[in-house]
């Protein structure tokens, strides 16, 4: 016997109950046996461009206080030994994408101030840092 639209009365609570899926075996079933750990300080490309914005300034203040080549190669060594210690400690316990970019930026500036030494070297034929 059917009531209107539904051959038995429905259950006042019921609602909308989608058919139960049957897994394809592609992905597991089941919660992984192991523990997932998430990265407490994920690398974002947001942090990696302030590390890298930050870095380039620091480098540029001090590669400024030069006044010649030998001069702006030892301050650019200088201002980059501290900033990859600033960079290991952020690696340690800070954000590792601000580490990252001035890591970056760090490696750049030094490989810049040896191309500037060595174009001087091979201009002159005299080794300029000393």
């Amino acid at each position: 016997m059917t009531t209107g639209r539904y051959a038995f009365p429905p259950e006042p609570d019921a609602g909308f109950r989608p058919a139960p899926r049957v897994p394809s075996g592609l992905f597991p079933s089941a919660p992984p046996s192991q523990p997932t750990y998430r990265e407490p300080h994920p690398v974002t490309g947001a942090g990696v461009a302030s590390g890298a914005a930050v870095a380039t300034v620091w480098l540029l203040l001090f590669g400024l206080l030069g006044r010649s080549v030998p001069g702006y190669a030892w301050w650019t060594l200088l201002a980059g030994g501290l900033a990859w210690l600033a960079a290991l400690l952020l690696v340690r316990a800070g954000d590792r994408g601000v580490a990252t970019g001035v890591a970056i930026v760090t490696a750049g500036g030094w490989s810049i101030a040896a191309a500037i030494v060595t174009v001087r070297w091979v201009s002159s034929g005299d080794w300029p840092l000393w």
